[in-house]
């Protein structure tokens, strides 16, 4: 007969045998090292905790020993750092998958943290720079000599304008523009059939006419039959490609020496687009359309952008705001 220390024993691992099997089985599954150790720290960290409210075995937890562990993960509470809503959703979801293993291979008769749901994760809003940050990017971008700046302003510019996607804007044909003086405007293909039409704002349009005019013929002289219509060419004469459209963003954000300029990508055109036409007093349903966005919430987010830097220059300029 063992005394009650050894059956403690036996019983705690009875816990790491059973994580010992499921980390066994998603090596089967052909998990890579790196992320079968981050399931091993995670699931140690769910046993210890259960092993320190006097769970022994795995048919021995209960709904609510889950429900405490996440709390505790958030707080600290179990002694270790407590973690962020994103890492402690990670881990909750390592916990989840355990405990459908064990109801599966029959270790349990239920699985314990079916009810359990990983916490919310914070909305991230969108990344957008302000409108003086963007007349410095769009300077920035059509300096120097030859055809190539020129094209970047006009493409930059028909990003900002339009608020258009990257894939959209290199996507573009001749055909696409509409450059009449009285309403200029551009067709964007959204996917498939679907299309968009939006309207060209002064700026980008002459941009664009300058391109289309004194740079892109210079461009388009080494062009095939097949890339000979689009609008923005590359300097052989081909289609400018996503990556490339990106690489001119960039390197036009490091030339006026923008804050983040290594984060800046060409969706912070299209968020700076949507937030400062909401700042300016557009219904967000204009926005909607404009942006080819199918529901409206998915706009109002930019709305939450918006209101997030009212109410941080609020704070900081108003004497009674803290």
């Amino acid at each position: 007969m063992t005394d009650d220390g050894e059956d403690a024993a036996v019983l705690g691992n009875r816990l790491r045998d059973a994580l010992a099997r499921y980390v066994e089985h998603l090596a089967d599954r052909g998990l890579s090292e790196n992320t079968l150790l981050a399931y091993q720290r995670d699931l140690d960290r769910y046993v210890a905790y259960l092993e320190s409210i006097g769970r022994r075995a795995p048919d021995e937890i209960a709904g609510q020993d889950v429900e405490g562990f996440v709390d505790a993960v958030r707080t600290g509470s179990d002694g270790r750092r407590p973690l962020s809503e994103s890492s402690a959703a990670r881990l909750v979801a390592a916990v989840r998958g355990w405990h459908r293993f064990l109801a599966r291979d029959g270790i349990t008769v239920d699985d314990a943290a079916r009810a359990v749901r990983p916490p919310a994760q914070p909305r991230r809003l969108p990344r957008a720079i302000s409108v003086e940050d963007v007349e410095r990017l769009l300077d920035a971008a059509g300096r120097g000599e030859g055809p190539v700046p020129a094209r970047d302003r006009a493409l930059l510019e028909l990003l900002y304008s339009t608020g258009a996607r990257i894939s959209e804007v290199v996507g573009l044909d001749l055909a696409d523009l509409d450059r009449s003086e009285r309403r200029p405007a551009v067709r964007l293909a959204v996917g498939g059939a679907k299309q968009r039409v939006s309207p060209l704002g002064r700026r980008a349009l002459s941009a664009l006419t300058e391109y289309l005019t004194q740079a892109r013929p210079a461009l388009a002289s080494g062009a095939d039959r097949s890339d000979r219509l689009a609008v923005f060419l590359n300097t052989r004469g081909t289609r400018l490609s996503r990556q490339s459209a990106w690489a001119v963003l960039r390197s036009a954000a490091h030339r006026a020496s923008l804050p983040d300029a290594d984060v800046i990508s060409p969706h912070t055109l299209r968020h700076s687009f949507a937030t400062h036409m909401l700042a300016r007093g557009a219904d967000v349903r204009v926005v909607q359309e404009l942006l080819g966005h199918a529901s409206v919430s998915t706009t109002q987010i930019y709305a939450t952008a918006r209101d997030e830097a009212l109410r941080e220059a609020y704070t900081a300029a108003h004497p009674h705001a803290r």
